[in-house]
């Protein structure tokens, strides 16, 4: 089967349309996210129908994975169930997205803005992502 574009081009095409499409719909924006997450005071839906349009390209790929046996990316459903990591690396995500509004993708986006927040956000997760390969290697005797 012939390709008609490189994994890389495809990845930075995928993510182009990625970041068009957050700031289109505001995700980019704290105060809408917060919104979203304030379910007791002014609450803003708009965030789960975004989350809901999501949900339509992943069920065709997971369909197509389903028929072909593949998916068009080297990509994996996890297999393990709900472990302990998986529980608190959500908890942590959830407690990081409430306090500051942002989740991985939209900082990215936002990243081109200069944003101090967005750039302490940003350092922040790195940094937590290092510290978790860290402690998982370290729990693993691997480092």
């Amino acid at each position: 089967m012939k390709k008609f574009i490189s994994p890389a081009a495809g990845a930075l095409l995928s993510g182009i349309v990625f970041g068009i499409g957050l700031s289109l719909s505001g995700m980019t924006n704290p105060a809408k996210v917060i919104g979203f997450l304030d379910i007791f005071g002014n609450w803003d839906p708009s965030l789960a129908f975004v989350m809901g349009g999501a949900l339509i390209p992943a069920v065709v790929g997971f369909n197509v994975k389903r028929r072909n046996g593949r998916l068009a990316w080297a990509c994996e459903a996890p297999s393990a169930g709900v472990t302990k990591s998986l529980v608190i690396g959500a908890a942590v995500f959830g407690i990081g997205w409430g306090l500051a509004g942002f989740c991985p993708g939209p900082a990215v986006v936002r990243l081109v803005f200069w944003d101090t927040r967005v750039l302490v956000f940003v350092a922040a997760m790195l940094a937590g992502m290092a510290g978790a390969r860290w402690g998982m290697k370290s729990a693993t005797g691997e480092g």
